[in-house]
């Protein structure tokens, strides 16, 4: 059964820029939280080529060495909260109502004020490089390096306020996806009919939820420093350094399944689709998820083993770190017997699917290792570090989202993507990043400080920072592959079907591309699998009673932009003259005043 519920031809949407500007279509807002997200990415990429060449050869020239300090932290900052964090939320953004059978989610115009302000805060971080210098701290901008004393200029400044802006973007949305997935479902939708990505999307909601408030006290902290001269973090004051430690680690943690947990959701739809059977052990998956989510509090401080934690703390937070392991191997285990005795089609996005298996694997064994406080102290702050978390974040975030883009890239534009291209992109791809990142393992091992600008030769590291330059040279040109592949399926017709894998879930019960209303008839769910469950049953597609009758859907906004503009005024104030911040108060609360009475028919 191709379908499971006969939809009618999408109606005519507006075009132009300002339908852009003022859409409040989760599909649309998806599609810009992805496709910024890329452009980021591709940001984040040229920082890392810089910082390659740099350190290609000993006695490197490139750049100087206040500029690979600011390339160093920024592009850390751009790939997590600017790339992988957005791609991931384009793909929540459109996919998620669509799974559960809803017509839209919960709050249409908090989903499209979570993306102006997004857009804001990335704008705001990235135009530091222009406007008074790049944060140079690191991603994780320890105290007191980020005082006005040793941080003197504006680097710090938009690190601060860029990353609040985020904050409250990551925090809109959360509480969006929250909201809808609870209370949207379809009728026959349990929570444990729920696919998986639909579950990690909850999962992440939560940790969003509890993350984020530590990391806000700790900037606002931060920011009270250096302007208001307190001293929350500053042991000249009566403050503590490692205060900043614990509350930043404390979301830098649950951050990292964040932004693994999507991709984690990815693979358990793509993979049961391409070995043509069920996900086995769905309900050791969901409940692993969980898993991962509560013990991500609990591990925090093996980032801190070597601050001077005592005996006592310290083996609490190795068992702990080893414990985590655990659910993650469950996960891997039920992919592998996923695929186990299935008839698998490798398409492009199996490929990326199984990647992301064996690379995440490589990365969480290096992971457990630093549970061990021995073994981390001698690994921190070296390279086997870069090499650890690149693994983790490019060998598995990445390549987890790669396969999600070309699995449902025809749902969302009716419209294939080459799998000539496409393997050609994967090959490039999973070549180039073993080449990249697994040498800095030796180069870790052999002493190497993860921010250092140069190196004299004769150290034993010259080969393998050549090697792992060449690796981000091909990984630049598998990216080159897949934009040409996207521009070159934009540009066919669209003949894409309703359904083409023959997959499970409700986004495929619709048109490719959907209407702007998602479904004409909202779907009654009778199992886990839902198409398949009706096909091998013989079941007629069936819909809820009346749910024809009436399709609302809320109409354009700008308030929410207008909102978002309010907020980056807001935040450039400090940096500038308070009149902005006034300003941008006023924006706001003019946009919250038309948005209160704005018709919603």
């Amino acid at each position: 059964m191709a379908t499971a519920v006969e939809t009618l031809a999408p109606p005519a949407t507006q075009s132009g820029i300002w339908s852009w500007i003022t859409t409040i279509d989760h599909k649309r807002i998806g599609a810009l939280y992805a496709i910024t997200g890329f452009i980021f990415f591709l940001v984040g990429g040229v920082e890392a080529l810089l910082i390659r060449a740099q350190l290609a050869v000993p006695n490197g020239d490139v750049i100087d060495p206040e500029l690979f300090n600011q390339l160093f932290g920024v592009h850390a900052l751009t790939m997590i909260f600017l790339a992988v964090m957005p791609m991931g939320a384009g793909f929540f953004n459109y996919m998620i109502p669509l799974m559960i059978g809803a017509r839209d989610v919960a709050f249409p115009r908090l989903n499209a004020l979570s993306y102006w302000i997004f857009l804001g805060g990335a704008l705001l971080l990235t135009s530091s490089f222009i406007f008074g210098g790049a944060p140079d701290a690191g991603w994780f901008a320890y105290a007191p390096l980020t005082s006005e004393q040793f941080s003197p200029g504006r680097n710090m400044d938009f690190y601060v306020l860029g990353i609040l802006m985020l904050g409250v973007s990551s925090m809109a949305a959360a509480l969006n996806f929250a909201v809808t997935i609870i209370n949207m479902r379809a009728p026959g939708m349990s929570l444990l009919r729920m696919p998986v990505f639909v579950w990690m999307t909850l999962i992440i909601s939560a940790l969003l939820i509890l993350a984020l408030p530590p990391l806000t006290v700790a900037l606002l902290q931060l920011l009270f420093d250096r302007h208001y001269e307190t001293s929350f973090l500053s042991p000249g004051g009566g403050g503590d350094p490692l205060l900043w430690q614990h509350l930043f680690w404390v979301f830098g943690h649950p951050e990292v399944y964040i932004l693994i947990l999507p991709a984690m959701g990815i693979v358990s739809e793509t993979l049961p689709v391409f070995s043509r059977k069920p996900l086995f052990g769905y309900s050791a998956i969901v409940f692993s998820g969980m898993a991962i989510a509560f013990l991500g509090w609990a591990v925090w401080s093996h980032h801190m083993y070597t601050t001077g934690l005592g005996p006592v703390q310290k083996s609490i937070f190795a068992g702990t770190t080893m414990t985590i392991g655990v659910p993650t191997g469950i996960k891997i285990f039920n992919w592998l017997a996923t695929m186990y005795g299935g008839s698998i089609r490798f398409t492009t996005s199996m490929y990326f699917a199984v990647a992301f298996i064996a690379l995440f694997t490589i990365g969480g064994i290096s992971g457990v290792m630093h549970a061990s406080p021995p073994i981390d102290t001698q690994q921190q702050d070296t390279y086997w570090i870069v090499a650890h978390i690149h693994y983790v974040l490019v060998g598995g975030a990445l390549m987890g989202i790669f396969s999600g883009i070309y699995y449902w890239f025809p749902k969302m534009t009716g419209r294939f993507l080459g799998e000539g291209l496409g393997q050609v992109h994967f090959w490039l791809m999973f070549i180039g990043i073993n080449l990249t990142f697994f040498p800095m393992h030796f180069l870790g091992t052999a002493g190497m400080p993860r921010r250092i600008y140069t190196y004299d030769s004769g150290m034993g590291w010259d080969f393998w920072n050549m090697v792992a330059t060449i690796g981000a040279l091909v990984i630049g040109v598998s990216l080159l592959v897949f934009i040409a592949n996207f521009f070159r399926a934009m540009g066919q017709k669209p003949t894409a079907p309703n359904n083409p894998w023959d997959a499970a879930t409700l986004e495929w019960a619709t048109t490719s591309p959907p209407p702007e209303h998602d479904f004409d008839l909202i779907p009654i769910v009778r199992g886990r699998d839902p198409l398949w469950f009706d096909r091998d049953h013989g079941h007629a597609p069936a819909a809820a009673p009346d749910s024809a009758v009436h399709i609302h859907l809320p109409p354009p906004s700008y308030y929410p932009m207008m909102m978002a503009v309010g907020v980056l005024l807001l935040a450039v104030g400090p940096m500038t003259h308070l009149v902005l911040t006034a300003f941008g108060a006023v924006v706001i609360a003019y946009s919250v005043w038309g948005w209160a009475l704005e018709p919603t028919d």
